[in-house]
Formats: C-alpha cells, sequence, structure tokens
C-alpha cells in the first residue's frame, strides 16, 4: 500500500504528537498555519510537521485526514472541509458524543469516507501509548490501522458503525474527569477541617478503580436510599466550605431514580442500570 499524505486539524498537544506518530507511515503530514497561535507554529515544527498556507491546499494534496481539535470546533470544522468536497478518508477523532459523529458523518458524505475515532491515554510521547479506537467502513479503518502500525499510537476496531469510538470515548471521559473534580472536591473539603492527609491515607489503602467493577452497581442501587442524603449532606458541607456543591447534589438527584431498589440483595446489574435509565 503507497505511503499516503496526511493532514492535521488542528495540531495542539495530542494531535501533533499523533501526527507526528502518522509520519512513520505516510509520505507527509500537513497542517495548515494560518491564523494559528505561535505556540501552535513552535510545536507543530518541534514534530517535524509540513506547513501550508491554506485549509484548500491541506485538503487537495492530503488522502487522509485526522480531525482533533476542541469539541467545540468539531462540526465548524467538518463542514468547511465538507465545502471543499474533501474525497478522502476523515478521521473524526474529537472527544463527541456519537449523535455528533454521526452528523458530521452527514455532513462529509458521500464525497468523504468518514472514520469515528476516540483516542484514550496521553500523547504519544515519552514512551505514552495511547489507544486509538476506531468505528466506521473497514476499508478506511485498514488504511487508518495501516498509517499507526509500528508506532506508540495503538488501534482497536470497535466495528462498522459510526459513533461506536465516539461512545467509548466519551463512557470512559465520563468516569475518569469527573472523577478527578470529586477529588478536588472531596480534598477541598477534608482540608477545610485539617483531615487532608489522613483523607490521602485512608484512600491509599484501596488503588482498584471502581470502574473496573460494574458489578458492585447493583450494590450501589439497594443503598442509594441511604447514599443520596449522605451526599446532600456532603454537598451542604461543601457548600459551607465556599466549594461547588451541585456536582454531589447531582449524584444525589441520580440516586434518587433507585428508591425502589431499597435493600434489595437480588437486584442485578442489568436490573439496577434499566432502572437508571427510566426517570
Amino acid at each position: 500500500m503507497d505511503q499516503p499524505v496526511v493532514g492535521i486539524l488542528h495540531p495542539g498537544s495530542m494531535g501533533a504528537a499523533v501526527a507526528a506518530c502518522a509520519a512513520t507511515n505516510a509520505t507527509a503530514v500537513l497542517w495548515c498555519e494560518t491564523g494559528r497561535s505561535t505556540a501552535s507554529v513552535e510545536r507543530a515544527a518541534a514534530f517535524g510537521l509540513t506547513p501550508v498556507t491554506t485549509l484548500a491546499e491541506l485538503l487537495d494534496h492530503s488522502d487522509i485526514v485526522i480531525s482533533l481539535c476542541p469539541p467545540a470546533a468539531a462540526e465548524d470544522l467538518a463542514r468547511d472541509v465538507a465545502g471543499h468536497r474533501f474525497a478522502g478518508v476523515y478521521v473524526e477523532a474529537n472527544a463527541i458524543n456519537p449523535e455528533r459523529a454521526q452528523r458530521i458523518a452527514g455532513l462529509l458524505g458521500p464525497d468523504a469516507t468518514v472514520v469515528d475515532g476516540g483516542v484514550v491515554g496521553s500523547p504519544p510521547v515519552r514512551g505514552k501509548t495511547p489507544t486509538l479506537y476506531l468505528s466506521g467502513p473497514v476499508s478506511a479503518i485498514v488504511r487508518i490501522e495501516a498509517l499507526f502500525a509500528g508506532t506508540a499510537v495503538r488501534t482497536t476496531v470497535l466495528g462498522t458503525e459510526v459513533g461506536k469510538a465516539s461512545a467509548l470515548k466519551l463512557s470512559y471521559a465520563a468516569f475518569q474527569k469527573t472523577s478527578r473534580v470529586l477529588v478536588a472536591l472531596a480534598v477541598g473539603m477534608a482540608r477545610e477541617h485539617g483531615v487532608d492527609q489522613e483523607l490521602v491515607e485512608v484512600a491509599s489503602k484501596r488503588t482498584d478503580s471502581y470502574l473496573s467493577e460494574p458489578q458492585y452497581v447493583a450494590k450501589t442501587a439497594a443503598r442509594a436510599w441511604r447514599w443520596g442524603p449522605e451526599l446532600e449532606e456532603a454537598a451542604d458541607a461543601l457548600a459551607a466550605a465556599g466549594l461547588p456543591p451541585e456536582m454531589l447534589r447531582a449524584a444525589a438527584t441520580t440516586l434518587a431514580r433507585w428508591h425502589d431498589a431499597k435493600d434489595d440483595s437480588e437486584l442485578t446489574l442489568t436490573d439496577a442500570l434499566d432502572q437508571l435509565a427510566q426517570p
């Protein structure tokens, strides 16, 4: 298979590093420098990316385009690309919801072939090896797998349906990123009362991720009648410390959906998730 020319839109810390990996199996990796910051110019140069002046020039020369930008800009960027009738493979690799990924596929079709992508992990520098999850047309996915073969970006195929990769990315982000915010709230509350070091000691006795134990969801549902009020108390404590209580109040509202599961030791994971999905 001939080495393709790749275009990257727009190379931030993740995009530039991913593009540099793609360069291993590409003839060139292009990026559009017009309107970009000095930091972007320096980053792209450091990663060996080739600058072009306009988006049209990038699209005219690229066989594969990878979109890695702030989520809010994903559709506008795709609309710009669609306006140029780009006819190659477009990898929509932004952290957007599945419906938006499908809308973007609609915007770019039938000229371009859209592959849904989701990057999980840190930028591929200094030994880091993120995974690029892919879903979409088989022939296009084969080209993306070849593009990253032997690089620090690993690829995993989830199927042919655009939206699956985005769904996995956001499902993980929902847990991982919210967890970091919860850490800030918990440590902030503990610090207000001078017990932050003790909190860390308590937590250090357990290092597993709750996300790897979905079977515990049923137990959570059965205890929701007690946990909800407890979180309301914690939210009050946050508010008293000048910290935002809304996240814990929202968690308490979520637990309230399990009001019929009180102390139900027979509840299954499927039952609990079904109840959670019904307002």
